[in-house]
Formats: structure tokens, sequence, C-alpha cells
């Protein structure tokens, strides 16, 4: 009997030791994860937006977000007509992008 509660304490402690390497070395990967780039929808209802598009960009660079570095965005536009907004806006839904600029 003895030696199977030898063998429990041993088997425990290398648990334990696993366990703990783990919680140690977990914090470490999680700013990995942190630098995935986020994707935003960016929807205008003109054809090109080129004055809100880099007032957009400007105010992404300001709050440390740039394009290509840590930020994807999925560009739609209208081309002035109102019927195709909505389903544009439904195609950035469906592609799950973290919120919509419009």
């Amino acid at each position: 009997m003895a030696h199977h509660q030898i063998s429990l304490r041993a088997s425990r402690r290398k648990f334990i030791t696993i366990i703990g390497g783990a919680a140690v070395s977990w914090p470490c990967a999680v700013p990995a994860q942190q630098t995935a780039k986020r994707v935003i929808g960016f929807l205008d209802f003109a054809s090109s937006g080129a004055n809100n598009l880099e007032a957009f960009r400007a105010g992404l660079r300001e709050t440390g977000f740039v394009e290509g570095r840590n930020l994807a965005i999925e560009y739609r536009f209208a081309n002035s007509d109102t019927a195709r907004l909505r389903e544009l806006a439904a195609d950035l839904v469906r592609r799950h992008v973290a919120v919509i600029a419009a």
C-alpha cells in the first residue's frame, strides 16, 4: 500500500508541475493573439468616398490603428444607389466585421 501512495504522490507532483508550467507560459501566448488584425467595414453612399475615406483613415491612425499593420478594412460603396446600401451592409454583417463605419 505504501508503494501505491508514493506512486500517487509522484503522479500528483508531475501533474502539478505540468499545470503550473502551462499557467506560467499561458500569459506569454496571449499577446501574440492580441496582435491579430481587427476587421472593420467602411460603407459609403458615394462611389469612392475619397474625402470621407481619408478622414476616416486619419482618425484611425490617431488612435493607433493602421490599415495593413493591425487593421483590415472591408470597403463597400453604394455608387449613390440607396437600394444597394442595405445589400452592402448585410454583406459586411455576414463577414463578421467588428464594426461598420458609414
